[in-house]
């Protein structure tokens, strides 16, 4: 089995790296870049701080920040004071960040479809059931060594 596992390790990589290729081309073509996408992704369920976004997205808070201020440039996001902490703002989509984050989503829809005919859904939903099995049991032995708080809500 542990030879498995890091075979598994190695497919899961390789996967994250072509859907992270295939992300940023789905991304560049609505004038936006995939760490762009992510937040604007993670900002539309509601309003979060950087520190949250970060946490959620798995990345630093200083790359959450400045990806933060360039999507305020575009006027896609704004930062919205936080009534549970002055110090760390709210990001808030605009009505623009909106537009813009439904087009590139109705851009990877069409992706997912054309993918879809080779990937059998019953193959799809076995496969993220076991994902998260393996997320919630990687945050649980990362919180039991001291790591970080697990964030991920248990499959339902």
């Amino acid at each position: 089995m542990p030879d498995e596992m890091a075979l598994l390790v190695a497919d899961v990589f390789e996967a994250a790296g072509a859907l992270r290729r295939l992300g940023e081309r789905t991304a560049q073509a609505e004038g936006l870049t995939q760490a762009r996408w992510q937040v604007l992704s993670v900002v539309s369920d509601a309003p979060v701080t950087v520190p949250q976004a970060a946490r959620r997205l798995g990345v630093s808070r200083q790359n959450v920040q400045r990806v933060a201020n360039d999507l305020a440039d575009l006027g896609h996001l704004t930062f919205e004071p936080n009534p549970d902490h002055r110090g760390s703002p709210l990001l808030v989509l605009t009505p623009d960040g909106r537009r813009a984050l439904a087009r590139v989503t109705e851009r990877a829809t069409a992706v997912h479809r054309a993918l879809a005919p080779a990937l059998p859904a019953s193959a799809v939903t076995e496969t993220r059931a076991f994902l998260h099995r393996l997320l919630a049991e990687l945050d649980r032995r990362e919180s039991a060594e001291g790591g970080r708080t697990p964030h991920r809500k248990e499959p339902s």
